[in-house]
């Protein structure tokens, strides 16, 4: 997917700043919670007042450190460990949740009837890992489908960040796209593990 084609390309730009940040003593870890809170903070701060756009950077900003933490555990082989795994998809499972329910709040609080395709879009968003991460325990391997976290996290960023740019309809056109695409994907992966049983 889109991920699988960017990731080398950009993690051969960030290597360069992740072995400077090991050698002064910074922790995968420490990327990762400092880029969680930065995450979550601005967008249950700024998504619920509709400044959508101003929101949008800073999380854009703040999600680099996402490739970072990674990129810092391989060179150092400190934060490879399971512990650093589960937390950093914890972590993301978190950021990914309050940038929907940011903008949930926001609709909420205005009447719209969007906010319902954005719950639908919460609930597929955690639903695709939670089905991977089961099938695996039972030794499947199910990392398929159309839309994985990085597809739908452009998506919905780009969405909410050209809204709040004053783009008519492009919040409503990317919230139901991600609905979509979610559903879909939840699909794939059980018919995955279905076939694989």
């Amino acid at each position: 997917m889109l991920s699988a084609r960017l990731k080398p390309a950009v993690t051969r730009v960030i290597t360069p700043v992740a072995k400077i940040a090991l050698r002064i003593g910074i922790t995968p870890n420490a990327v990762t919670w400092t880029g969680a809170i930065a995450v979550v903070t601005a967008a249950l701060y700024f998504y619920p007042k509709g400044e959508f756009f101003i929101g949008t950077v800073i999380i854009c900003v703040m999600a680099l450190s996402d490739l970072f933490d990674g990129t810092m555990a391989r060179i150092s082989q400190k934060g490879s460990s399971k512990w650093g795994g589960f937390l950093d998809s914890t972590i993301d499972r978190i950021t990914d949740s309050a940038i929907l329910i940011g903008v949930c709040i926001y609709l909420i609080n205005n009447d719209d009837a969007l906010a319902i395709v954005v719950i639908v879009t919460l609930v597929t968003g955690m639903l695709v890992p939670y089905i991977r991460a089961k099938a695996e325990s039972f030794g499947i391997e199910c990392s398929g489908g159309i839309a994985e976290r990085t597809e739908r996290l452009i998506i919905s960023l780009a969405a909410i960040g050209f809204h709040g740019l004053g783009i008519p309809y492009i919040m409503a056109i990317g919230m139901w796209l991600l609905a979509v695409l979610g559903t879909y994907t939840v699909v794939q992966r059980m018919l995955i593990v279905k076939r694989a049983k």
